[in-house]
């Protein structure tokens, strides 16, 4: 599977990038960094920076239909920066109408509520977005990994980096459904 891992240039969680991109390789995917802008983005350590990596893609270029599937990574700024941008948006919720599975993690579902995407369906992420998630139309629970078919797709969800290993466990067994 082709998987988009869309970031903003900067903000994202290091460790919520480089964790479910290497579980996707070593699973046989070709993981692709798309951004809304090219060059390099800006990795963080919670409030430290990081390392950066080159972008692949740049939203508005690249095509949604160009991916099977969807990874957002969090970190606080990340998704603040995605639910301003229109096409960043419209990107997100181009996975959803065409029914192809998506993954977040995190702050990442700022993007999710942006893209009015959660209503009824049932995610977990960060708890301080409970109630964004709530007022978006969804249902928020405090689960290590939540996978919801309640939609046109398959939507995974998980709190934080201490649940990396179930969030990518989770997401690479939904995604090996979906290209299967």
């Amino acid at each position: 599977m082709r998987i988009a891992f869309l970031t903003a240039p900067e903000g994202v969680e290091q460790i919520e990038l480089t964790e479910p991109w290497q579980a996707a390789e070593n699973a046989g995917h070709e993981p692709v960094l798309v951004s809304t802008k090219s060059g390099r983005i800006q990795a963080f350590d919670h409030l430290d920076k990081a390392d950066t990596f080159a972008v692949d893609a740049v939203v508005g270029e690249a095509p949604a239909e160009s991916f099977d599937a969807l990874v957002l990574p969090g970190g606080v700024a990340n998704p603040d920066f995605l639910r301003m941008d229109d096409q960043a948006v419209s990107f997100v919720r181009s996975f959803f109408e065409r029914g192809r599975p998506v993954a977040a993690i995190c702050h990442a579902p700022w993007t999710l509520v942006e893209a009015d995407v959660v209503r009824g369906r049932v995610l977990t992420s960060w708890p301080s977005l409970r109630t964004d998630i709530r007022n978006a139309g969804g249902t928020w629970v405090d689960e290590q990994v939540r996978i919801c078919d309640h939609g046109s797709n398959k939507l995974v969800t998980s709190r934080k980096p201490d649940d990396l290993k179930a969030f990518c466990e989770a997401f690479l067994d939904v995604f090996s459904q979906e290209a299967a």
